[in-house]
């Protein structure tokens, strides 16, 4: 389960990332629209993304630590 939660922690990171970059490049663009979604929205999404996976990795590290004792 500790792979899982590390792994899954890992991967919302990196698609977080992806989409407050591609916001950013857009709206550095002038293109306040980026495939049907507001750049704001997508920033939005990449917030909340990069958060997830900030908590799924804090819950890999709590259960790693917890199983240790």
């Amino acid at each position: 389960m500790n792979a899982l939660l590390f792994n899954g922690g890992v991967v919302a990171g990196l698609i977080g990332l992806l989409l407050m970059s591609v916001a950013v490049a857009a709206r550095l663009a002038g293109h306040f629209v980026f495939s049907g979604f507001a750049t704001g929205t997508m920033m939005l999404a990449g917030i909340g993304a990069i958060s997830a996976g900030c908590f799924l990795l804090l819950w890999a590290v709590a259960d790693q630590a917890r199983k240790q004792r």
